[in-house]
């Protein structure tokens, strides 16, 4: 029986990157560098109006140039939308099937912006009964507001990702988005929920087996602040 047109079109994950990679990661700086523009704007402006030191506390202004943060995140995945070359392809996955877990860093460069970098690994499921393996290290900026004990970070990160399945390789970019919720519980600690979207391509010689996975995660997150 010939195998399901879905199932082959996610097995040429496994191919392996050919060409445009410095193409890819010139893309991948490039909208980093973007991201960043923003945040050493608002640093130059805040260095120039520093804060009264006699004024009253503001949770608003809890964070200062200099601020760093650790965070670690263990939840789940969900595969959503597959595309070969603008077509959706039905996967036929039932949700969550796979898990991940992350370390990530950032350093702020004012009371709201920062900047930083994460690591992490994700494994998914496929139809074929096989285990998708994905590294992602990348670099991150940022933005965050806050209200009373509650601190809702967005981030926006681009970098490299290596992927393998069963004796399969490939190393391609990845951007993502993601947004969180975390109460401050005590001075050092703040904990919550992170929910991001990833975009994972994966592009080959044969742009027929390109294939574009969208893949959501879910974690709880304990972050470290110092």
């Amino acid at each position: 029986m010939p195998e399901d047109v879905a199932a082959k079109s996610y097995r040429c994950l496994k191919l392996p990157v050919q060409y445009s990679m410095i193409e890819w990661l010139q893309k991948a700086v490039a909208f980093f560098l973007l991201l960043l523009l923003p945040g050493l704007l608002f640093a130059q402006q805040e260095e120039e109006y520093p804060r009264d030191p006699y004024e009253s506390p503001d949770r608003a202004n809890t964070y200062e140039i200099g601020d760093q943060t650790v965070h670690i995140s263990l939840g789940t995945v969900f595969p959503l939308m597959f595309y070969n070359n603008g077509d959706l392809l039905d996967m036929k996955f039932t949700p969550p099937v796979g898990g991940t877990g992350s370390i990530s860093y950032n350093y702020f460069l004012s009371s709201k912006f920062f900047i930083g970098g994460s690591v992490g690994g994700l494994f998914n499921s496929t139809i074929g009964g096989d285990t998708l393996f994905i590294i992602p290290l990348g670099l991150r900026a940022g933005f965050q507001f806050i209200t009373g004990k509650f601190e809702f970070p967005f981030v926006l990160s681009a970098g490299v990702s290596w992927q393998t399945m069963l004796s399969e390789r490939y190393f391609g970019v990845y951007f993502s988005a993601s947004g969180s919720a975390f109460y401050r519980a005590s001075t050092e600690w703040s904990f919550g929920l992170t929910t991001s979207w990833y975009v994972i391509p994966q592009w080959t010689n044969d742009s027929s087996k390109n294939v574009v996975g969208n893949i959501l995660e879910l974690t709880a997150t304990a972050r470290y602040h110092f």
